[in-house]
């Protein structure tokens, strides 16, 4: 009897093993399908009967983590790090995590843990920057929330406005019988719907897009030429009602083209880019049309999903996609690009410096129009959740993003924004006298109580830039050692929010040099001559070396004279003469011609004493008539 229950005990046991055997097979099946939501309740069905609970922790929180729910996955990434011999990768997986629900600091700590264990962080890792919360969360706000008002409870995202009319894709198939479930969110597929721009009514299947775009799977997001004839949108790899899978059995995503006939999308194209053994989605166009930029998860990018951008040709075709670089793609997930009316690249990344999951940033250009750096939009756009989609409509102001952040209707909700941007007082700093810049001037702002509220010097352009508060009173200062200061008052009230600049040019005097200037001395000459003598040859070297050294710019008038004896007619012509001995003088030195405005003769007519004719004076007394002087027109 003994031996009937030990056999049947253990063949209870092996049933027991053999059906969690399966159930963790049907698990990993469903997780390899992207079926997160059905394989997370077998996997904590498996956590609960205690079977191979380390791996199914991991996994169960790999699957909230998937599914974007960072609260869930944090709960269950902190037991798995405390699992014995576990891959550090959940070391990085938790901090991630952790940065989803705020708790920046103890993600640093463990994101730190993951680098000590020997793992590689990416490139542009926030780890980067340890005071970047700190900073993005004092940036002056540009950008600031409105109503949408056809959020559903399901997934809405990647709303794009044209002529009047928002696009977006969405889940909501609410009003159909019949639905067709995405198994990785258990959500319906993805259909486009369209709007009209401020409509306050509900959209619902009646909004769907008419024509050929919607399929039976995903559909969207979508983004449209100028002339409105042509559309890009993303779709599963189904047309003609042919599903394609790849190696593994999984249907990627394309991108497909429609055009406008009718009033109705049709003619859907798949394009050279695709392929049925990886994803390309999220179009976006340049200004003008000529470049697709797009998402893919090809061979011989950087990691997970990066942007690329291919030729658009006058016939339509396609050129060779070229990958963006690693200023912007990074080991991780980059997606959803946007073209703004200037060039501005924006785009979603999980691997950039953020707020949480995936942000949304913008890129800067550098002088050879090349990616330089990007730049995190920081709040209210970003948040500690998935914000993407980002759209911004010809005006510069307005636009759209989506984000599955608290507070919203259901899943994913599309957000509407107005950007008040950056206002900024720009100038050149000039003398006055030659109109030159002058670089190296301190630029000094104030408010309108005289409280300094910035500092800074001009570049070799004589050219500033400062960021302003809007409505605001200032006073801006310009200085330099060599010159007189100068300041304009100006206001930012009342100022159009397209508007963001406002120029304030400063004029510097120059400050005279006393010092300097007694140095030009008067030189004289012998009785009816007007050779330079030796003691007048060492006054002009002086005023040669004043004007080629210390002020290259220093602009002179010379003016002669003779003492009252001789003819009139005979002293203008001696006086003349002295001018032009004098002028030939500081040619000779180096002296531009153009610094000296005139070189004129006065005869006797100015005499500085009372030597007038008939007087009786000394010879020393007609020597202080016969005389050169030097009059500084302008200065440095």
């Amino acid at each position: 009897m003994k031996n009937h229950i030990l056999i049947c005990l253990a063949l209870m046991l092996s049933v027991s093993v053999f059906a969690q055997q399966g159930k963790q097979k049907r698990a990993d099946t469903l997780f390899n399908k992207f079926s997160f939501v059905k394989a997370a309740k077998v996997y904590k069905d498996l956590i609960e009967k205690n079977y191979n609970k380390d791996y199914a922790t991991r996994r169960l929180a790999d699957c909230y983590a998937y599914l974007r729910n960072p609260q869930s996955a944090s709960r269950y990434y902190k037991k798995v790090v405390e699992q014995e011999n576990v891959p550090i990768e959940y070391y990085y997986s938790y901090a991630q995590s952790l940065r989803g629900i705020k708790k920046y600091k103890e993600s640093q700590i463990w994101l730190q843990r993951f680098k000590d264990s020997g793992g590689i962080v990416n490139a542009n890792d926030f780890s980067k920057d340890v005071n970047f919360i700190t900073s993005i969360f004092n940036a002056k706000q540009q950008y600031f929330l409105d109503r949408v008002r056809f959020n559903s409870k399901y997934s809405d995202f990647g709303a794009f406005e044209h002529d009047g009319k928002v696009y977006f894709a969405s889940s909501r198939d609410e009003g159909v019988s019949v639905k067709r479930l995405y198994g990785w969110n258990e959500q319906p597929f993805l259909d486009v719907y369209v709007t009209e721009v401020g409509s306050r009514r509900n959209v619902d299947h009646t909004g769907k897009l008419e024509g050929d775009v919607n399929s039976i799977y995903h559909d969207g997001p979508v983004t449209i030429t100028k002339d409105g004839r042509t559309m890009y949108f993303s779709r599963n790899n189904y047309n003609d009602q042919v599903r394609k899978r790849d190696n593994n059995g999984l249907t990627g995503m394309k991108i497909f083209r429609a055009t406008l006939q009718d009033s109705i999308w049709t003619n859907v194209e798949d394009l050279s880019i695709n392929s049925d053994d990886f994803s390309t989605q999220h179009a976006a166009l340049n200004n003008d049309d000529t470049k697709l930029y797009f998402t893919s998860d090809r061979p011989g990018g950087y990691g997970g999903s990066d942007i690329y951008v291919v030729d658009i040709n006058i016939d339509g075709t396609l050129g060779e996609p070229k990958n963006l670089g690693n200023v912007i793609n990074t080991e991780s997930a980059e997606g959803f690009p946007f073209i703004n009316n200037e060039g501005v690249l924006f785009f979603s990344s999980d691997g950039h410096t953020g707020l949480g999951l995936l942000d949304i940033f913008a890129t800067i250009k550098g002088e050879n129009n090349d990616f330089v750096d990007v730049v995190n939009l920081g709040v209210p756009v970003n948040s500690n959740k998935d914000d993407f989609s980002f759209s911004m409509n010809p005006n510069g102001i307005t636009g759209y993003f989506a984000s599955n952040r608290r507070g919203g209707r259901g899943d994913d909700d599309i957000y509407a924004y107005h950007r008040e941007p950056i206002m900024q007082v720009e100038g050149v700093v000039t003398d006055a006298i030659n109109t030159k810049p002058i670089a190296n001037s301190v630029i000094t702002l104030f408010d309108d109580k005289d409280n300094q509220i910035a500092y800074m010097v001009t570049d070799e352009n004589g050219f500033y830039q400062i960021n302003i508060d809007r409505n605001k009173d200032y006073k801006i200062v310009g200085s330099q050692e060599k010159y007189i200061d100068d300041y304009r008052t100006f206001t930012s009230k009342n100022i159009q929010t397209e508007l963001t600049t406002i120029t304030a040019n400063l004029l510097l005097n120059p400050v005279q040099d006393v010092v300097k200037l007694a140095e030009l001395n008067t030189i004289y000459f012998d009785f009816n001559k007007y050779n330079i003598r030796e003691d007048a040859a060492l006054e002009l070297d002086k005023i040669v070396s004043l004007m080629l050294n210390d002020y290259p710019e220093m602009v002179i008038r010379i003016e002669s004279h003779t003492d009252s004896r001789g003819a009139l007619t005979y002293n203008d012509k001696l006086s003349i003469d002295r001018a032009n001995s004098t002028y030939e003088y500081l040619i000779s030195k180096g002296v531009d011609p153009v610094r000296i405005t005139e070189h004129q003769g006065f005869g006797e007519r100015r005499l500085t004493n009372g030597c007038e004719d008939g007087e009786d004076c000394e010879e020393e007394a007609h020597q202080l008539n016969r005389r050169t002087q030097f009059i500084v027109v302008k200065m440095e």
